[in-house]
């Protein structure tokens, strides 16, 4: 059964930073493309990054600069650095493995001003 592992949120003050992590299991994740995603306080839902098979990665423009998505495959882990953290910034953080469609439950983040 493949399943999806974050860790690493908490409460974090303005221009803070955290490391997330997404520990796959199951499946070798290492030829997948990984994504973080947030749902924010009011419900909605974007996607903050993503990681190809190859390395390349991508990140939408709000935190382009802050954050960054490394990957481990040797430990088929997946992970988000956010630095300067901003209170537009909380919500639940999953990673998704893009390639089949999973997500992880999800690890709370929230900045606080």
């Amino acid at each position: 059964q493949v399943q999806l592992v974050e860790s690493g949120g908490g409460l974090v003050q303005v221009g803070g930073s955290l490391k997330l992590s997404c520990v796959m299991s199951g499946r070798d994740s290492s030829a997948d493309t990984m994504g973080w995603y947030r749902k924010a306080p009011d419900g909605g839902s974007d996607v903050v990054g993503m990681i190809s098979g190859c390395g390349i990665t991508t990140y939408r423009e709000s935190v382009k600069g802050r954050f960054t998505i490394p990957r481990d495959n040797t430990n088929n882990t997946v992970f988000l650095t956010m630095n300067r953290l901003k209170p537009e910034d909380t919500g639940v953080y999953y990673c998704k493995d893009v390639t089949i469609h999973t997500y992880g439950q999800g690890t709370q983040v929230t900045v606080s001003s």
